[in-house]
């Protein structure tokens, strides 16, 4: 039986080769004006030549605001666009992967060290800025101020997804994929958690789920519409009285309403108070929930390195892509190593064709015979 996780899908005008995905990767290897190094040259020159279909790069943010720390990837100058051109263009000379950007702000979890200095806050005095947020609900021992916006500010930011997406167009990118999940600025509208605002953009789930609903709706007006967008979500916030699956579900078919594309189905980031139960698939049910009850085509994340599980996934119906991102990490190679396991045929790029098992096992039978 010919293997699900090889099998094509497409999605408006883009053509997928396979259904894995390598999930946005944050490298904090910008550099201070959060323009893309060579280090993003070789990170995601190595990842476009993995045999995955579809490559996201780390999420980019959309000011210097929305940031999570210093060296952290940017889309919102002139400088940003030039630099990662430089880099997807060199993606597409090695690779006929497609290319996907995450669009982010940080929201209220921003100004932080890098996860190597455990993410502690960078304070006002040391140079950390002032955080955004749908309302003054700090992060649990955070102190720098937040703004509230109002509905100019919110006009604000929503022209700053815009202006990023522009420039992801001119880049050259297949895809978008807006980051509403994990805590950050999206998410804390939907979450009631940290959303207590009395005007329109708080309160029930309609009002809750508005600005969000809003952002997508202004980024596909902005976006060619050949080209496909994704919305990646924290399925539920694992904290009682938070945002959950059944409220997912319904964001999900807004979003579906709206023509959108794909939703990756995450969990949690909200607050540290959530309680995760963790293990090999454990966010697929929420995909699985999300596709059934709202008929849009679900990512399912967390834990699915093991090509069989992966599969399996994909068999029962439970998702229509995979996407990895630590396994990916450690394993550049995962979907080369996942096709010689389900019997399943992929191209290499040609200067490493003769490490293919088929022709490694026909080249140790030559040279057993030649020694024989």
């Amino acid at each position: 039986m010919a293997s699900v996780l090889f099998s094509p899908l497409t999605l408006r005008s883009m053509h997928l080769e396979n259904r894995i995905v390598v999930s946005p990767l944050a490298q904090f290897m910008a550099d201070e004006s959060g323009n893309a190094t060579d280090w993003h040259l070789m990170h995601l020159g190595t990842l476009a030549v993995s045999g995955a279909g579809l490559l996201i790069t780390e999420a980019a943010a959309v000011e210097p605001r929305g940031a999570n720390t210093t060296n952290y990837l940017g889309l919102w100058s002139d400088a940003n666009e030039q630099a990662l051109k430089r880099v997807i263009d060199f993606c597409r000379s090695v690779a006929p992967v497609k290319l996907g950007i995450q669009l982010h702000h940080v929201g209220r979890k921003g100004s932080v060290r890098k996860p190597w200095e455990s993410y502690a806050e960078i304070g006002m005095a040391q140079g950390g800025w002032r955080l955004i947020s749908a309302s003054n609900t700090p992060y649990p021992g955070r102190n720098n101020p937040i703004e509230v916006p109002n509905e100019d500010g919110l006009a604000r930011i929503k022209s700053l997804f815009v202006e990023s997406a522009r420039r992801a167009a001119r880049i050259g990118f297949d895809l978008i994929e807006l980051h509403a999940a994990h805590g950050y600025l999206l998410h804390s509208f939907l979450s009631p958690l940290t959303n207590l605002r009395q005007d329109r953009y708080g309160g029930d789930l309609e009002g809750r789920m508005r600005f969000p609903l809003e952002v997508y709706r202004a980024i596909r007006e902005a976006w060619p519409e050949e080209r496909p967008i994704g919305v990646r979500i924290s399925a539920t916030d694992w904290i009682d009285g938070g945002w959950d699956l059944t409220d997912s579900v319904a964001f999900s078919r807004e979003l579906k309403a709206l023509g959108c594309d794909y939703v990756v189905a995450s969990t949690g980031g909200l607050a540290p108070e959530q309680k995760i139960v963790v293990g090999p698939a454990y966010q697929v049910p929420f995909a699985e929930r999300i596709r059934r009850e709202t008929g849009i085509v679900t990512m399912a994340v967390g834990l699915l390195h093991e090509p069989k599980l992966a599969e399996s996934v994909l068999v029962e119906g439970k998702a229509d892509l995979i996407a990895i991102g630590r396994g990916m990490m450690a394993d550049p190679r995962w979907p080369w190593r996942a096709a010689h396991m389900l019997g399943a045929d992929m191209r290499y790029p040609a200067p490493y064709e003769r490490c293919h098992p088929s022709l490694m096992r026909r080249d140790i039978f030559k040279a057993t015979r030649e020694a024989a």
